[in-house]
């Protein structure tokens, strides 16, 4: 098999075959491009999502807390506790793990989220170390924003700039490989994106202000997160290539080693479906936040506009990441 997500339709099949219980009280639940469940307390609600982190070495810690949390900012709300489970391969150490750990406690410390508890051990399963967070949020009844909620004429919406993540898994892990076609200035540029990883202030603000779909781009990338939001809400979309952020650095290393970055993982930026684009951008804005409208959600179809010219847009395939760490290797 392929490394990264499974196959779309592979996905799909499993899910819908397995699903034997639907309780009344699961007002969201496990579907194609839903980062979060939510569950109705009453007068509240429980968010719950989780995610593992297996493409990095360096910020493993960091990145297994904001990917998880992300995930619950993506329904407006804010999070509150992180389960942690690290699986260690037999060449770990102990300072390894207490590594990962610092990092962990460090960045929940900044989100106001607390440890809750979790799993450790060493095993021969993994031949890297393996972290997987479940992040639990609390909301009001009914408020969570779904990935499902797109409408037609909504305005698409990304915040900060694509592959934040990506490009620094890359330079962190492969920096020597990366001298030659990045000044030493680009390259710690590059290894500071990682503190911009978090959505969860401008997931909340955006749950605030009125919004009809959000979605953490993650693994597959801005055109693996529009595909997951279309399909969740049974719409299309059309976004335009010369609109999307990039930084220069990003562009630099995709050129250089044929990455497509509208594929490669991106954490560190939302994707928001609004009727409202411009004013939430201006709304983001003042509170300090960078935010693009790249096109609209359609009735039907799934287009890139690159260069004037339409292309219709494939379902998500494995993420380009693994195959720039290919390259580098």
């Amino acid at each position: 098999m392929k490394i990264g997500k499974l196959d779309w339709n592979d996905l799909k099949t499993i899910i819908d075959k397995n699903r034997t219980v639907e309780r009344k009280d699961v007002r969201i639940r496990s579907g194609i491009g839903e980062d979060c469940s939510v569950i109705n307390f009453g007068d509240k609600e429980c968010i719950v999502s989780t995610d593992p982190i297996t493409g990095a070495d360096l910020n493993s810690g960091v990145l297994a807390v904001h990917i998880n949390c992300n995930d619950i900012a993506s329904c407006g709300v804010e999070p509150v506790g992180i389960l942690v489970t690290i699986l260690a391969p037999e060449n770990s150490c102990l300072e390894d793990i207490n590594r990962v750990m610092r990092e962990i406690s460090l960045e929940a410390g900044k989100l106001n989220v607390e440890i809750l508890g979790g799993h450790t051990e060493v095993t021969k399963a993994v031949n890297k170390m393996v972290i997987s967070c479940t992040a639990i949020g609390k909301g009001d009844k009914s408020k969570a924003v779904s990935t499902s909620g797109a409408k037609e004429n909504d305005d698409i919406v990304v915040t900060k700039y694509l592959c934040l993540e990506g490009t620094s898994i890359a330079v962190n892990d492969f920096e020597k490989k990366l001298k030659g076609i990045l000044t030493l200035e680009e390259i710690n540029e590059a290894k500071g994106y990682i503190k911009h990883i978090s959505v969860v202030k401008e997931g909340v603000l955006s749950g605030k202000f009125g919004v009809n779909s959000m979605h953490d781009i993650t693994e597959g990338g801005l055109l693996g997160a529009l595909w997951e939001v279309a399909e969740a809400s049974k719409v299309g979309f059309k976004v335009y290539e010369d609109k999307i952020p990039l930084t220069n650095i990003t562009t630099k290393i995709c050129d250089e080693y044929s990455i497509d970055p509208l594929r490669l993982i991106s954490s560190g930026s939302m994707l928001i479906t609004t009727e409202n684009g411009s004013g939430l951008v201006d709304m983001l804005k003042c509170s300090g936040i960078k935010a693009s409208v790249i096109g609209k959600i359609t009735k039907k179809e799934c287009m890139l506009v690159s260069n004037g010219k339409e292309q219709k847009v494939m379902p998500p395939k494995s993420d380009e990441l693994f195959i720039l760490e290919e390259k580098l290797k």
